[in-house]
């Protein structure tokens, strides 16, 4: 299966992503998101505008209130915010939120991001 980007590939992706201006500064593409796939995470939020000098990007799989496989991923500095590419597993759901390292979070005032993962099997 091909990846279906909403915002183009390359330089041009993450210019328009970070032109998007979604709500909390965290944009995800593609979107819907499907297992097997790559999506790119671009965050330009609360600790990238206080001048952070590393991002991490705090994953989780499964149901929001019970996190698997969670793990700290760095994210990499661009000119339009924090980026990270990874691959979708085959599970329900995927959580996300931000920290720098030095115990300051972003993890949208409590609720966390998370999307549902599809994989064809789903309804």
């Amino acid at each position: 299966m091909v990846n279906q980007t909403n915002f183009g590939e390359g330089e041009h992706k993450l210019r328009a992503m970070n032109e998007a201006r979604y709500p909390g500064g965290v944009v995800v593409d593609p979107v819907p998101i499907t297992s097997g796939e790559k999506i790119t995470v671009l965050y330009d939020g609360l600790l990238a505008q206080s001048g952070a000098a590393q991002v991490f990007l705090h994953v989780g799989y499964g149901q929001m209130g019970n996190w698997k496989d969670v793990q700290s991923l760095r994210m990499s500095r661009t000119g339009w915010g924090w980026v990270k590419t990874l691959s979708m597993p085959d599970e329900e759901r995927f959580n996300f939120c931000f920290h720098d390292g030095y115990g300051n979070w972003d993890n949208n005032n409590g609720l966390n991001w998370t999307f549902i993962i599809h994989n064809g099997r789903r309804q």
